[in-house]
């Protein structure tokens, strides 16, 4: 399995990439790492997972710039079943915009009609309980900046508690075929053991059990029954 990890050098906020680093734990995978400078693996060979974390805004247009010559070919990889997995900001560049305080816009990659507002004097911080299928997903917010519209896509998972795409929206990311986008971070896969096998699973790889799956998933229920006590406000 090859699982290629877009623009670390300035995609690596909250400790997003230890996602990739626990999947490579957890399988025989190769792990390329495409550099803003370098192109794109995916441009000429088979990937399986192509992952991207949450960025600082300025890099956001940096990104946008670079995979804009291979906007087809990502609309191709959604479209044939390609596995993404993009945390945090990096989710809104596949929107049509990026609009600024001031109204100015930031174009986006256009693949969903999806679009986003920033609000740099305000981050919303928050903890997030949701439902995946019958999986119950945890995790993370910390963002300048909510999503809107997406009425051609999916939301990825059903929110119970926090904020959806927006702090309006039931929903919270992206799903488009294998394309999954969150703004959940935390690590994400490293904190739900259930959907990180699914999301091997849609790659075609089987692990029966994860490397450390046993502590894993004694923190996973923790954190969900702490989620789920009435008296925990979640979003701040």
């Amino acid at each position: 399995m090859k699982i290629e990890v877009l623009f670390p050098d300035v995609a690596n906020l909250y400790g997003d990439l230890f996602n990739v680093k626990y999947l490579e734990q957890c399988t025989n995978c190769e792990v390329i790492n495409t550099n803003l400078n370098d192109t794109p693996a995916f441009a000429s060979e088979k990937i399986d997972i192509i992952c991207m974390s949450p960025m600082p805004e300025f890099a956001q247009e940096l990104a946008v710039e670079k995979l804009l010559p291979y906007r087809e070919k990502l609309r191709e990889l959604i479209e044939d079943g390609t596995v993404f997995f993009v945390t945090g900001n990096a989710l809104e560049i596949f929107g049509q915009y990026i609009e600024n305080e001031d109204g100015s816009r930031v174009d986006c990659l256009k693949i969903f009609d999806t679009y986003a507002k920033r609000d740099m004097l305000n981050r919303y911080n928050a903890l997030f309980l949701g439902n995946f299928g019958d999986m119950k997903i945890a995790g993370f917010k910390a963002q300048f900046s909510h999503s809107y519209g997406g009425e051609n896509s999916d939301r990825l998972f059903e929110r119970v508690k926090g904020a959806g795409l927006n702090p309006d929206d039931e929903g919270e990311g992206i799903r488009v075929n294998n394309f999954f986008g969150t703004y959940l971070i935390g690590p994400l896969l490293v904190m739900n053991p259930d959907f990180t096998k699914y999301l091997l699973g849609l790659a075609g790889v089987k692990v029966d059990k994860l490397k450390f799956e046993d502590e894993m998933r004694d923190a996973y229920n923790q954190r969900i029954k702490e989620f789920e006590r009435p008296d925990i406000e979640l979003a701040g």
